[in-house]
Formats: C-alpha cells, sequence, structure tokens
C-alpha cells in the first residue's frame, strides 16, 4: 500500500507514539528495522502516519521497545485498528484538514464518567456550544471575508459536531465572563447564544462553569482551548484555537502543564448552579 499523502493528527500520534517507544529504548531506526525484518523506510513512514501498522507488528514494536506499559498498548491497539468511515469523511476535501481532526480528535475522546471533553472559552463561546447564528457571526469575522458557500459549509459542519459530542459525551465548558459578554452578531444574537448554553447545561453529560470578571486572575494562556481525554491518560490530546488553524499538543509535559491550568480554572469557576444564576443576570442585562 503507497504511503498516505496526508496522515490525519490521529494517524500521526499513532506515529508519535512509536517512536517514542523507540527512543525511549535507545533503538535507532535502523535497528527498529531490523527487530521487525521490514526496511528502514518504513521505519520513519510508520512513524509520521504516512504508513498503517498491524496489530501483531505493534506489539513486535513494542516488545521490541521493552514497552511494558499495557494500557498504553492496548490503547494504541484499538486507535490502529478502527478504519471505518466517521461522519466527518463526507466533508473531506470540502473543508479544511484542520476542521476534520477536531471532529476526529472528538469522536476518539474517551466516553467513561469524569473523561471527555473540556472546553475553556476566554473570548468567544466555544464552538461545541455556538448556535447558528453565533457560529455564522465568528465565522464572518475571518478576513479576507470568506465566501458565503464556505460560511454555510463551516456553519453547518459545527452543527453536525454539536449533534455528535453532545450526544452522551462527557462535556465541561469553562467560560469566561468576557466570552460572555462579547457580541458576535450584536445583543440579540448573543442573548439567543447565552440561553442555549443555559439548555446546554441541563444536559447530564455537561457541565457548564462561568468564571467572572472579578475573580483576581486565572491560570493560562488567553486562546480558546480543549482538552480531550484518549483512551489513557499518555493519549490526551490539548488543541488551542489558533487564527491560523488548530494546534495540537501531545507532549506529555505540555499535557501535565495544562491538566494542572484546567484543575487550577476549575477550582476558581462559580458552581453549576451560581453559573447558571451568572448567565442569567448576563441575559437580563441584554434584554433591558
Amino acid at each position: 500500500m503507497p504511503p498516505r499523502l496526508s496522515p490525519t493528527v490521529r494517524q500521526q500520534r499513532v506515529g508519535l507514539e512509536l517512536r517514542k517507544m523507540r527512543e525511549h529504548a535507545g533503538m535507532t531506526p535502523g535497528a527498529m528495522a531490523a527487530a521487525l525484518g521490514i526496511e528502514p523506510p518504513k521505519v520513519s513512514q510508520m512513524e509520521s502516519g504516512k504508513s498503517g501498522i498491524s496489530v501483531p507488528r505493534l506489539h513486535s514494536w513494542a516488545s521490541a521497545s521493552k514497552c511494558s506499559n499495557e494500557a498504553l498498548i492496548g490503547a494504541l491497539a484499538v486507535m490502529v485498528q478502527d478504519r471505518g468511515k466517521r461522519w466527518f469523511d463526507e466533508y473531506r476535501g470540502r473543508l479544511p484538514a484542520g476542521f476534520l481532526d477536531i471532529a476526529e480528535m472528538e469522536h476518539y475522546a474517551n466516553k467513561d464518567e469524569g473523561q471527555g471533553i473540556t472546553s475553556w472559552g476566554t473570548t468567544y463561546v466555544p464552538g461545541l456550544a455556538q448556535t447558528i447564528r453565533y457560529s455564522e457571526a465568528v465565522f464572518a469575522r475571518i478576513r479576507p471575508p470568506l465566501p458565503r458557500h464556505d460560511l454555510e459549509s463551516r456553519t453547518a459542519f459545527r452543527v453536525r459536531r454539536q449533534v455528535a459530542v453532545l450526544d452522551g459525551m462527557p462535556y465541561t465548558m469553562l467560560i469566561h465572563e468576557a466570552a460572555l459578554r462579547m457580541q458576535f452578531g450584536g445583543p440579540i444574537v448573543l442573548r439567543e447564544q447565552l440561553g442555549s448554553i443555559l439548555d446546554d447545561s441541563e444536559r447530564p453529560n455537561v457541565t457548564v462553569q462561568a468564571i467572572p470578571f472579578d475573580v483576581d486572575t486565572f491560570p493560562g494562556a488567553g486562546e480558546n482551548l480543549c482538552i480531550a481525554a484518549g483512551g489513557v491518560p499518555e493519549l490526551d490530546t490539548v488543541q488551542i484555537d489558533l487564527t491560523q488553524g488548530p494546534q495540537f499538543i501531545h507532549a506529555e509535559s505540555e499535557l501535565r502543564t495544562y491538566r494542572a491550568m484546567f484543575a487550577d480554572v476549575r477550582e476558581i469557576a462559580l458552581s453549576p448552579q451560581a453559573s447558571r444564576d451568572f448567565i442569567l443576570r448576563i441575559m437580563k442585562e441584554l434584554k433591558g
């Protein structure tokens, strides 16, 4: 099978974990190729995500690397076996790859209780909670302006993501007052958006916590970001919204930093009920 031209972030992640295993064992690519009985270029292709790996070869790779983390190996085996079509595959070639990479990350997040996805919004409402009109207003700020059909495609895709994720995925939304007051689309659109957040907060799998302006400070950077739980903690992923597209963080040292940041934000945030009351007060101000 020829190498993949554009491996997804998930495929790249498998390759990254393979490389980490090999390097932790102090093996060169040539030594790994010899251990597996394959050509050295094949090792490079696997580690870049351009070539897949079978489950038996994954176990051989782990054995050659002296990796004894059975939970990680099992989670990687699940990743390499899943090659079915997903709902977002129909959008390939119609939207930037980053949109599909975000949907893929969300699709495979760990749905166990206490896991799932946690988002942190400081400048606008996280995409998984945006209404259609709010989402259109956010995309309309892009420069140069998007053609109408691109704006509609991106908005429709965002709605599909919401349906796919909010139907049972544990989801925690941490959102700063600045994002709750930023009027993308104007006060009427914002009021509708805040009402939608309150509706989402009533779902049994969704938790909404607000951080008011009067909190002295909050930890971490100011970008909108989220963390998606992997099959094991080593496979967690942080995704940051940037103007040029999403950035994905996989390094364990950085994951530890972001986990601590999210824990600190949850600690200073209002309780879910107090957050609902807080959002209601902002809605009343908008109505006035």
